[in-house]
């Protein structure tokens, strides 16, 4: 019986098949760090462009002179590294930080080239692309698609309804389409529609004359105005009182409206972007909000999925924001414990990638050291009721699964480890099912 290829990897010396592959690419330095930051491999492109021999460099905590390359799962940059001669190279750098079938630290690694040389490849300058979309940072095949109708809605002055839940990063969808629009040069404002009463809202979205009311000593130019000519942010405007509903459709129909107080209309070039975690049909069914607005705001809709259904991109996220934590220098994490991460990869996450972020910095707040363990998250993962926010781990209909592999492999060009984590799955695991589907 003919041999699986799975098998035979399975029963190589790992570290000697790795070596082999980077010594196979002579022009190129790779090297690989554990999840030590020691140097574990070392390739021979990596000696002949820094000078440094293989037995000098084995075991040693990184390259001699240069910082360890602590950052994002995927990341690049310049760095200045000391030849062995002594003379100083300007190299470009490009980590990829190595996980286990959990989202844990194994190890990283990283390819150095000539500062002038291609460094990465127009594949890697892609997926990084993808990965990190206006500071939207996702692999998940679902937001890919959300990325591509932001970049064709900044095309156009379409109005955009974004809905999703807190924290899931609404107002990061509506400043990615003003970047990307011809407004880009215009403000962009913003404001939370159910932060204010509804006599402040009014005052602040569209201004007031002086003696408009006791207190308005002065004429107040509304936040309409002050957008004038770029993109006005409405969060959560499912809130907007009905009256304010009114003058908002007449602000889109008319493109003008009238100050508190005032007799003077006053006209403004604005795109509006609305966004929500209610759903608005519902709110039209039951009466609190206008169903002829509806459709005026939700003329391009934009949903976005909240992070428990797209859970391959929490360790990416986790390590972008422990990235972002270790640069202030105050405590630097280089590794999450196994318990940890199961925990932080399993929990529901009802307030999103906010509450991500949050449950980070605590970590760095509470805890020290250089491994961020499962005693250093707040104190509600800690709860014997954890298990109430614990996503359930659902079996996938033949066809959904047929489909998600599918899927996954046209998005990472064939790749197979970058899709067996994107959908949850060891490299074994994925082999097996797409030979069982045929794919």
């Amino acid at each position: 019986m003919k041999a699986d290829i799975e098998d035979w990897l399975s029963q190589e010396n790992g570290h000697a098949l790795l070596q082999a592959f980077l010594d196979a690419f002579a022009e190129q330095a790779f090297y690989v760090l554990d999840q030590d930051r020691r140097l574990l491999l070392w390739s021979r492109g990596a000696e002949q462009l820094t000078g440094h021999r293989q037995e000098d460099c084995l075991g040693q905590a990184g390259l001699p002179g240069c910082p360890l390359p602590f950052a994002d799962v995927w990341c690049e940059k310049l760095i200045h590294l000391p030849h062995a001669d002594g003379h100083g190279l300007v190299l470009k750098q490009s980590v990829q930080h190595l996980l286990d079938s959990n989202g844990g630290d194994c190890g990283v690694l990283v390819c150095l080239a000539s500062e002038h040389a291609a460094s990465v490849s127009q594949n890697d300058k892609l997926y990084a692309k993808k990965t990190n979309f206006q500071g939207l940072l996702s692999r998940s095949p679902a937001m890919q698609a959300v990325f591509q109708i932001i970049e064709n809605a900044a095309e156009t002055t379409a109005t955009v309804l974004v809905r999703g839940e807190s924290g899931a990063g609404k107002e990061l969808v509506a400043k990615a389409i003003h970047k990307l629009s011809a407004r880009s040069d215009a403000p962009f404002l913003a404001i939370n529609c159910a932060a204010l009463s509804s006599s402040l809202l009014e005052s602040e979205l569209f201004g007031h004359v002086r003696g408009a009311f006791t207190g308005a000593i002065k004429d107040h130019q509304g936040l309409f105005q002050r957008a004038h000519g770029g993109t006005l942010f409405l969060d959560e405007v499912a809130e907007l009182p009905l009256d304010l509903q009114a003058k908002l459709l007449r602000v889109i129909q008319e493109r003008n409206y009238l100050p508190v107080g005032g007799t003077q209309s006053v006209n403004v070039d604005v795109r509006l972007v609305a966004a929500t975690h209610r759903s608005l049909r519902e709110e039209v069914r039951q009466g609190r909000f206008r169903e002829d607005l509806m459709f005026r705001l939700r003329v391009v809709p934009i949903f976005i999925p909240p992070l428990r259904e797209r859970r391959e991109d929490i360790p990416m996220l986790l390590w972008h924001f422990i990235g972002m934590h270790n640069a202030d220098n105050f405590r630097h994490i280089e590794k999450i414990d196994p318990q940890a991460m199961k925990i932080l990869l399993d929990y529901h996450w009802p307030g999103n990638v906010r509450e991500l972020h949050n449950v980070i910095e605590y970590a760095f707040a509470v805890g020290r050291g250089n491994t961020l363990r499962m005693t250093e998250l707040p104190p509600e993962f800690l709860e014997p009721s954890l298990h109430d926010y614990l996503s359930p781990s659902p079996s996938i209909p033949r066809e959904q699964e047929a489909d998600a592999i599918r899927q996954a492999l046209q998005q990472y060009q064939g790749k197979i480890n970058p899709a067996a984590k994107a959908l949850g799955m060891s490299r074994a695991t994925f082999w097996r099912k797409r030979k069982h589907y045929g794919l």
